[in-house]
């Protein structure tokens, strides 16, 4: 069975799914981001992204669109082997959500402080990806 691996220092989480969504909230202008990742032979796929704002240096990029508030496009990013994402007590936590749920990123890795989260597709039995 295929799905998503979540790599916190020796720690290394396995979850049966083949979509979800990353969120955060931007450090200095407190705008929350969302990005929705799909995996798809072996790679993760940036699906869609929001920004439910702007502020200095979030500008929306060429094409997105306003809704409700919320400014949608399609980012243009080649598929990744590895999504390797910061993990500091100097910033706010990223949030990982499955239908809609969220939970913080480091608490799902189970509780890892200061070490980057490195996400990647994965088999269910395969630990050594």
């Amino acid at each position: 069975m295929s799905g998503l691996c979540i790599a916190a220092g020796s720690l290394l989480i396995f979850l049966p799914l083949q979509t979800f969504t990353l969120a955060w909230t931007h450090s200095i202008e407190k705008i929350r981001w969302e990005e929705d990742w799909r995996i798809e032979a072996g790679q993760l796929h940036l699906v869609e992204a929001r920004i439910r704002g702007s502020g200095a240096g979030m500008e929306p990029p060429a094409g997105a669109v306003l809704e409700n508030g919320v400014w949608r496009y399609t980012p243009h990013l080649a598929p990744l082997e590895r999504l390797r994402l910061a993990n500091s007590d100097f910033t706010a936590d990223y949030e990982f959500c499955v239908a809609h749920r969220c939970r913080p990123l480091a608490e799902l890795a189970g509780g890892a402080e200061n070490e980057p989260l490195e996400l990647h597709a994965c088999e269910g039995g395969d630990r050594a990806r």
